[in-house]
């Protein structure tokens, strides 16, 4: 019997997928737990056309995370904070702060998770921090970190 996946099995096939299963097996497992649909013709084409409303809002997705690099990538974000002699921060900027002074200064939500600051900020000056808006997409946001 052919079938559709709704969610993955493991070691029979993927969301998605289109597969030829045993009868039984899909009669009294995969069907009633409706971890599949039958390949019906019109099951077959609303699985297309998920899939083409799927790539679209993916499309739109990139578009919109492409126009937001372009935007982060004209500003300089200015933290200021405490710091002691030789330029050296008392504590350290984090990507926390850096998330919290972009909303606040340009009204840009973004996810603390998305900045990609390997260590934190713990000297003055202008630092170029990447930031991943999309597995296709990043843009780097400079911050400056100035004494208070």
């Amino acid at each position: 019997m052919k079938v559709i996946f709704q969610q993955d099995v493991k070691g029979k096939g993927k969301k998605g997928e289109v597969k030829e299963v045993a009868d039984g097996y899909a009669r009294n497992y995969l069907l009633p737990n409706k971890l599949a649909v039958p390949a019906s013709s019109g099951n077959i084409n609303d699985l297309n056309e998920k899939k083409k409303r799927e790539q679209r809002r993916a499309e739109e997705d990139l578009q919109q995370a492409e126009k937001l690099a372009e935007t982060l990538g004209k500003l300089e974000i200015v933290i200021t904070t405490k710091a002691g002699e030789g330029g050296r921060l008392f504590g350290a900027v984090t990507s926390k702060q850096i998330s919290q002074q972009v909303m606040k200064d340009h009204s840009i939500k973004l996810d603390k998770k998305k900045i990609m600051l390997d260590d934190p900020i713990r000297h003055l000056g202008v630092t170029k921090v990447p930031v991943k808006l999309h597995p296709k997409v990043t843009a780097t946001i400079s911050v400056q970190v100035v004494e208070e």
